[in-house]
C-alpha cells in the first residue's frame, strides 16, 4: 500500500528548527518524508538533510518524495539509536538541527499486514525493521508470564497487566496465538466487563503498545540518540522531539532537563565539584501541542507533544 503519514506539529517543528538558517539537519525518524520534505524545501544552497529510518517501506517512500532535492538529501537505513554511526557514514562531524517523531507511524498502523493494529486481523509481527529477528508472535508465545506482566504494566501502563499476562499464557497452552485478532480477543477476555464498558477506546491498545515497544526496543533508543545529537550539535543548533505517550515524553523531558542542568552534584553540596556544565537551553518549558485546527484534521495528533532545546 502507498506510504502515508500526516506530519504532526509541522509548523511548530519548522519554526523550531529554522532550516533556512542553513547547516546540516537530521530527521532521525523520516517515515514517509513529510517533515523531511518541508525541511529540505527551506534549506539554502550548500546545506544538507540526513534522513534516517529503519523501515524499508518508509525509506522507499521517502526516497521517491525527496528525489527532487537531489544530493541535498541523503537517506540512511538506521535505527536512530545508531545516530553516531549514521552521521559518520555520511561524513557529518557536526550538525545544526535534529528531529525525532517518535512512535508508530500512521502507515504502519493502517497496513494490516504489519501486525501493529488490533483493528485489523493479521499475523503478529510489529517489527518496524522487518529484517529484525524478534516479532510480536515471539513475545506473546515465548515470554514468561512474569516478563509479559512486566512489559504490559510498565510499557502499556495497563492496570490489568497481571490478568492479561495470565490469560495469554493459558490460551497459548492450547495453541500458539498467531494473529492480532486472536490477541485482541484474549485481552478482552482478561479485562473485566465493567472496565471494558468504560473504555472510550479499544482496551487492547495499551497491551499492543507494550508489545510493540518491546519488539522494537523503542524506549531504550531515545536517550542515547538525543545525547549523541547534542554532543555533535553546533552552538545554536536545535533538538526537537515529538512524543505520543507519557513514557516517551518522560524520557525526552528528563534527558533535556539533564542536558540543561549540567551539574550532577547532590543538592546538599555547597558548591559544584563535578564540573558539569549545561549543554542545552530549554526552549519549551511546557511541551507544544496541536491546535484545534490540526486536531480537527488529524485526530491521531491529539496526544502529540513537542519539546525543543537549543545547544549552548
Amino acid at each position: 500500500m502507498e506510504f502515508s503519514h500526516v506530519s504532526v506539529l509541522l509548523s511548530e517543528v519548522l519554526h523550531a528548527l529554522s532550516p533556512e538558517r542553513g547547516g546540516v539537519f537530521v530527521d532521525c525518524t523520516a517515515g514517509g518524508g513529510g517533515h523531511s520534505e518541508e525541511i529540505a524545501r527551506r534549506l539554502p544552497e550548500g546545506s544538507r538533510l540526513i534522513c534516517l529510518d529503519q523501515d524499508d517501506d518508509a525509506l522507499s517512500a521517502c526516497r521517491s518524495r525527496l528525489a527532487v532535492f537531489g544530493n541535498r538529501v541523503e537517506l540512511v537505513k538506521s535505527n536512530f539509536r545508531n545516530l553516531d554511526a549514521a552521521l559518520d557514514l555520511c561524513g557529518a562531524d557536526r550538525i545544526d538541527g535534529a528531529l525525532w517523531d517518535l512512535g508508530v507511524s500512521s502507515h504502519q498502523l493502517d497496513d494490516g499486514e504489519r501486525g501493529f493494529s488490533y483493528a485489523k486481523d493479521a499475523p503478529l509481527d510489529m517489527r518496524m525493521d522487518r529484517t529484525a529477528s524478534l516479532t510480536a508472535r515471539d513475545v506473546v508465545n515465548t515470554y514468561s508470564e512474569d516478563e509479559l506482566r512486566r512489559i504490559i504494566r510498565d510499557w502499556g501502563e495497563e492496570r490489568f497487566a497481571g490478568r492479561i499476562a495470565a490469560r495469554i499464557c493459558e490460551k497459548r497452552e492450547e495453541a500458539p496465538i498467531e494473529t492480532t485478532g486472536e490477541l485482541a480477543a484474549v485481552i478482552a477476555e482478561a479485562i473485566p466487563q465493567a472496565a471494558r464498558q468504560k473504555e472510550a477506546q479499544n482496551p487492547a491498545r495499551r497491551t499492543f503498545q507494550a508489545i510493540r515497544i518491546e519488539v522494537n526496543g523503542e524506549l531504550d533508543a531515545i536517550e542515547p540518540s538525543i545525547r549523541a545529537a547534542a554532543a555533535r550539535m553546533n552552538p545554536g543548533g536545535v533538538l526537537a522531539a515529538i512524543t505520543f505517550h507519557s513514557l516517551e515524553d518522560r524520557i525526552v523531558k528528563d534527558v533535556f532537563r539533564s542536558l540543561s542542568t549540567g551539574c550532577t552534584c547532590p543538592p546538599e553540596f555547597p558548591v559544584c565539584i563535578c564540573g558539569g556544565k549545561p549543554v542545552v537551553k530549554l526552549l519549551t518549558k511546557k511541551p507544544l501541542t496541536p491546535g484545534d485546527e490540526e486536531l480537527a484534521s488529524n485526530p491521531r495528533s491529539r496526544s502529540a507533544k513537542l519539546r525543543v532545546a537549543e545547544k549552548l
